[in-house]
């Protein structure tokens, strides 16, 4: 029922810039945390960036300063704007939503992912 849908990715020079964007539709409440994790090929996937409906943010040292999350709530849309691109930051990004019912259940929903790739 729940579906989360990427865009925004592509091919950009290190340097550049790109936004990523993730729109969940299906879902009848509102996600605890939103946030965008990668994975490289042969490597582990790994948090990017993490946001709470209240607007707590968390980063990966290797894209604190470079990276910005945000959301709208009413919507339930994530956006990672992504600035300064290096060649490391190739991945598949993938969105991720959590949802937290308070009474010992979480719920976890993915994305299908979206290419990034950073080159010359």
């Amino acid at each position: 029922q729940v579906q989360l849908v990427e865009s925004g990715g592509g091919l950009v020079q290190p340097g550049g810039s790109l936004r990523l964007s993730c729109a969940a539709s299906g879902s009848r409440f509102r996600f605890n945390a939103m946030g965008w994790y990668r994975q490289a090929p042969g490597k582990q996937r790994e948090l990017v960036a993490a946001i709470t409906t209240g607007g707590t943010t968390n980063y990966a040292d290797s894209v604190k300063g470079r990276f910005t999350i945000s959301r709208d709530n009413a919507k339930n849309t994530v956006d990672l704007q992504m600035n300064s691109l290096k060649p490391e930051d190739t991945a598949v990004y993938y969105c991720n939503a959590k949802r937290d019912t308070g009474w010992g259940t979480l719920y976890d929903y993915w994305g299908q992912g979206t290419q990034v790739t950073v080159s010359s």
